[in-house]
C-alpha cells in the first residue's frame, strides 16, 4: 500500500470513528443506552454501518472519559455515576466552572449575551412542557457561551472532563429534581447581567459556583428523602 493510501485509509477511519464516536455517545447522553447497557461493538457496527474498528476506538474514547466500562467475561457496558462520585465531580466543575466563567466574562461579547440569552429563553420555554434531555442539552449550551472565552486553556481542559464526567447522568439530574429547572433559569439570567454589567471577577465567580452547588444540593436532598 503507498504512502497516500495509507494517509487516506486513516483519514476515512478517523471520520468514522468520530461518527461513531459522537453517536454512541449520543445515544448514552440521551438515554437510549442506559448505565449497565452491553455495547456489542458487532451490532453497533452494523447498525451504524461501519466496521467494528471505528466502533472500537470509539468506545475506547468513551472509556476514556468515564462514559464506558469494561468488565470482566462481559465486555463493554454503560457506566453509571454513583453519588459519591456526582458529588466530588460537581464540587470540582463548580470550582473550575466558576472560575472559567469568572476569566471568560471580559471577553464575552454582545452577541454571546444575545446568544446565551436565547438559548436560556428556548430552556424557559422547555419548562411548560417538560423535556430533561433537551432541557439538559440548552444547559450545556448555555454554559458553553460563558466559559467557552476562557483564556487558561488548562481550566478549560478541566471544565470539559467535569461535564464530560457527569454526560452519562445529566440527562436524569433535572428528571430527578425537576423543580430545580425553574430556579436555574432565573440564575442563568442573574449571571448575565452580572456579566453585562461588568461586576467583578470575584462576583461572578461565587455566583457561577454557587449555581453549580444549588444543583448539587438539590439533588443530594432529594435523594436523601428517598
Amino acid at each position: 500500500m503507498t504512502e497516500t493510501a495509507v494517509t487516506e485509509t486513516t483519514a476515512a477511519t478517523g471520520s468514522k470513528s468520530q461518527q461513531a464516536y459522537e453517536a454512541v455517545k449520543a445515544r448514552i447522553v440521551g438515554g437510549t443506552y442506559t448505565p449497565g447497557y452491553r455495547l456489542v461493538l458487532g451490532s453497533i457496527a452494523k447498525d451504524l454501518g461501519f466496521s467494528v474498528v471505528p466502533v472500537r476506538e470509539a468506545i475506547r474514547r468513551l472509556e476514556a472519559e468515564g462514559l464506558v466500562k469494561f468488565e470482566r467475561n462481559v465486555g463493554a457496558t454503560v457506566a453509571g455515576i454513583d453519588p459519591t462520585e456526582y458529588l466530588y465531580t460537581m464540587q470540582t466543575l463548580s470550582i473550575v466552572e466558576g472560575a472559567a466563567t469568572a476569566l471568560s466574562a471580559p471577553l464575552i461579547g454582545e452577541a454571546d449575551l444575545v446568544r446565551a440569552r436565547a438559548v436560556n429563553e428556548e430552556m424557559r420555554a422547555c419548562l411548560e412542557h417538560f423535556d430533561p434531555v433537551r432541557f439538559t442539552q440548552l444547559n450545556q449550551d448555555f454554559h458553553s457561551v460563558l466559559f467557552e472565552h476562557c483564556p487558561n486553556p488548562h481550566i478549560l481542559d478541566l471544565v470539559h472532563r467535569g461535564w464530560n464526567r457527569l454526560a452519562s447522568l445529566r440527562s436524569s439530574t433535572f428528571r430527578f429534581v425537576p423543580g430545580r429547572a425553574h430556579d436555574s433559569v432565573d440564575e442563568h439570567e442573574a449571571l448575565l447581567q452580572l456579566i453585562e454589567s461588568g461586576a467583578a471577577a470575584e462576583t461572578i465567580e461565587k455566583a457561577a459556583r454557587l449555581h453549580r452547588s444549588a444543583t448539587l444540593d438539590a439533588y443530594l436532598s432529594q435523594a436523601k428523602s428517598i
